[in-house]
């Protein structure tokens, strides 16, 4: 396997391993089990460490391409889409009403940065802008994995207290941590979403101007 093509399946590579991990995860709510949660959390993990490496191996080896700096956004939002919902719905599951609803907030308000930024894309792509992933993207994405797999993790970990047997009662995280972290990743989001517009705000003026003639 060639330079260029192992970095594109380090790349396309997250996709199933989260798909895998989000079905492990819900899995645990219908038969509460260690190993599911265990399953789950290494592979959502796995698939955000392919984040780590393939943008960095791509410069190294001098790989890079324009089909990359696409295809890697593409794999985060995939990676949002498949954790995010499941997260909500396992709150929903464990009746905490209150931590469903900032989390699907937290959804729908990433969902809209994400349907921007690829407008945003769009736009610039016309004029041959440099589509690459904004700073602010990059550490709203590096952040993301982990606060995610946290917030995933102290949910199974209450998914298996509720099933009680040697987890009651446990709690993998305090309740105000949770909440803290995913303040801050909606925090990002909002910050991430002004960036792109700023960003791109020369490209927009030039697609809003008449044509002449």
């Amino acid at each position: 396997m060639g330079k260029f093509a192992f970095v594109t399946f380090l790349t396309l590579v997250r996709a199933p391993l989260v798909v895998a991990g989000t079905l492990c995860v819900l899995a645990n709510l219908a038969r509460p089990s260690p190993a599911l949660l265990g399953a789950g959390a290494g592979l959502m993990a796995l698939s955000a460490v392919t984040d780590l490496f393939d943008g960095m191996l791509a410069r190294r080896w001098g790989v890079a391409s324009r089909f990359g700096a696409l295809a890697d956004p593409l794999m985060d939002k995939v990676f949002w889409i498949c954790t995010m919902p499941a997260a909500t719905f396992v709150a929903l599951w464990l009746e905490d009403v209150p931590h469903a609803a900032v989390l699907l907030a937290l959804d729908v308000v990433s969902m809209l940065r994400d349907q921007w930024a690829s407008f945003l894309r769009s736009v610039g792509s016309e004029f041959d802008a440099d589509v690459r992933a904004s700073f602010s993207g990059k550490l709203r994405t590096f952040l993301a994995f982990p606060i995610l797999l946290l917030v995933h993790l102290h949910l199974g970990v209450a998914v298996l207290a509720r099933a009680e047997g040697a987890w009651a009662g446990r709690s993998f995280l305090p309740p105000a941590a949770v909440y803290a972290m995913e303040g801050l990743l909606l925090a990002l989001v909002v910050v991430s979403g002004l960036d792109y517009t700023r960003r791109y705000m020369p490209y927009l003026r030039r697609a809003a101007a008449p044509k002449k003639g």
